[in-house]
């Protein structure tokens, strides 16, 4: 591993990838993640991704997002989005990425809850394995991108509020990395929870770093409860069952078997409607039934799901599936600009490590892939056309401070915990006891 590189890349998924793609390729980068490559958020992701079927649709899409995000959003960052949707798919599909067709052999669209109309597109229901595994193989074929795994952040390096380099932990090591430019793409929060959707590592150790350093954060306690997650006593990742299996006609029901709410609703409103119910019940999950739904549909559309309920031994079509709510995406984050620009200077944020402002305070189900690469795409065009004024300066880090790493991850973590009470005690103490 070199000591300096023109630009480092915190995290592999599909934010992360993508702004390694759209970088100059004169310039030498780096990509580190503290797991394995493919383990990333991006790479879970089921139902699919939003784009701009046709340019009708651009205010129904436009209000749709508003709709979701409590009208919280920053609209620019919202058309911004749907603008270069098209353009994205398209960059996507020239990488090789598949979309399901329909039986015309034309892109197939669904929808999920709160979308005023069918304008996603997906492969099965492992739209992000899909994305996130072809852009991993285009990384992998460029020879000025580094890939190094199993190496964590531990501090940036900074002086007079301009990124410098980061600290790393590499092969029981800590070093120092110097750079022209930082781009966190880190992800969530979800390993801090101990019901959540993220993969464990995935701990918010960007926001806590940030924090330290004064960089500044926006709605860190916009963090979204995905409503139906399979049920299940062990204390491991959720898995998700996509809001798509709903957007294509399954129903909620209680102990009773029973409707309780309107399945099409935005995220945080189905979540707490189960909340409640489960209450009533004095149950600790409900139900999510497709035994009415034409079976050769489900198979089709979500083998992997079924496949996986039938593995922890819920024949979808002979019994409902017990799910609960559990912690899924934060909205908020690492404040940003529509480029990425953070408030430290050549540090930049991107994909759910970042606050854009394009969710407002609520996530539109299948927003997440767009807006990563979207906004990946468009850091990578500000560091393209600035990088070359950007001035090499190594800075002497004391790294024995950094030596007891379980200790500052402890401390990392209860920062990020602290500084959501703060701000939101009231949704601390409403799903924050899930925190592990």
């Amino acid at each position: 591993m070199n000591t300096y590189y023109d630009v480092i890349i915190v995290g592999t998924g599909a934010a992360g990838l993508f702004a390694a793609l759209s970088l100059d390729p004169q310039l030498n980068i780096l990509m580190i993640t503290k797991d394995k490559v493919e383990n990333s958020d991006s790479y879970l992701a089921q139902g699919g991704i939003c784009t701009l079927k046709s340019p009708d649709d651009f205010d129904a899409f436009y209000n749709d997002t508003l709709k979701a995000g409590h009208g919280e959003n920053n609209p620019e960052s919202v058309k911004i989005m749907i603008k270069n949707s098209p353009h994205i798919m398209k960059e996507l599909m020239d990488y090789g990425v598949e979309f399901d067709l329909d039986k015309q052999g034309n892109l197939a669209y669904t929808r999920e809850g709160a979308h005023s109309n069918y304008r996603i597109l997906h492969h099965q229901d492992v739209t992000g394995k899909e994305i996130t595994s072809k852009l991993i193989m285009q990384v992998k074929k460029r020879s000025h991108i580094t890939l190094l795994e199993d190496t964590t952040m531990l501090d940036l390096v900074c002086d007079q509020n301009q990124v410098k380099g980061i600290i790393v932990l590499h092969e029981g090591k800590i070093k120092q990395i110097d750079s022209k430019a930082v781009i966190l793409a880190t992800g969530g929060m979800g390993g801090l929870f101990k019901h959540s959707t993220n993969f464990r590592h995935i701990t918010g150790d960007s926001f806590a770093i940030a924090l330290k350093n004064h960089v500044e954060l926006e709605n860190i306690n916009y963090i979204q409860i995905h409503p139906t997650t399979l049920y299940t006593n062990e204390n491991e990742r959720s898995f998700l069952i996509s809001e798509s299996v709903r957007g294509e006609g399954a129903y909620l029901l209680n102990k009773d078997g029973e409707r309780f709410t309107d399945e099409l609703q935005p995220r945080d409103v189905v979540s707490n409607a189960i909340r409640e119910q489960m209450k009533k019940d004095h149950s600790d999950h409900v139900y999510l039934s497709v035994m009415h739904m034409d079976h050769d549909q489900v198979l089709n559309r979500f083998p992997h799901i079924y496949d996986r309920c039938k593995e922890e031994g819920y024949d979808m079509f002979k019994q409902p599936v017990p799910v609960v709510p559990a912690q899924h995406y934060l909205m908020g984050g690492i404040k940003a600009d529509t480029c990425g620009k953070t408030s430290m200077m050549q540090l930049y944020a991107v994909g759910e490590t970042a606050c854009n402002g394009v969710h407002g305070a609520n996530r539109l189900a299948s927003n997440s892939l767009l807006e990563s690469l979207v906004f990946a795409k468009r850091a990578a065009g500000v560091i393209n056309e600035t990088i070359a004024e950007v001035e090499n300066k190594h800075l002497d880090y004391d790294l024995t401070k950094y030596q007891d790493v379980e200790k500052l991850q402890k401390e990392n973590h209860q920062l990020v915990l602290d500084e959501i009470k703060k701000r939101d005690e009231e949704f601390y103490d409403k799903w924050c006891q899930f925190e592990s």
